[in-house]
């Protein structure tokens, strides 16, 4: 395995992150809107991932993004008969986003992004001096 393979993971790693905080942030900014109907409702966001660590193949190594899929809770019923978007029965449906799991969320994805660039700088550090050695 290379020593510039750390270049690539640590990558994997930073781009897995910004979709994470991306999710979060559509997340956030949806957490307010209502709708009419339940389908109508948005549904928080979430992204897969997956450790890519194949042994036999350390091509495949770092974070692989499997895709953003959407929260299969229900949307939160609302009684407003006076909201313009009520239905018959006087109810609104508002989305399935969890504000303070999404703050969690951000916080923890903000974090793991700055450790892996903290781990590309000390890589390039490392590749720097050891290329200094030589002189």
């Amino acid at each position: 395995m290379s020593s510039f393979r750390i270049f690539d993971i640590a990558g994997s790693a930073l781009s897995a992150q910004s979709l994470r905080l991306n999710t979060v942030a559509s997340n956030l900014a949806n957490a307010d809107a209502v709708s009419g109907t339940a389908d109508g409702a948005y549904k928080a966001r979430l992204p897969m991932f997956k450790a890519s660590a194949d042994a036999g193949s350390p091509d495949a190594a770092g974070v692989q993004v499997l895709g953003v899929v959407e929260s299969e809770a229900p949307a939160d019923k609302r009684y407003e008969p006076g909201h313009p978007l009520a239905d018959a029965d006087g109810y609104v449906y508002a989305p399935n986003v969890n504000v303070v799991e999404e703050m969690v969320n951000m916080i923890s994805a903000s974090r793991s992004y700055q450790s892996s660039v903290e781990v590309m700088n000390t890589a390039k550090e490392l590749a720097s001096r050891t290329l200094t050695l030589g002189r």
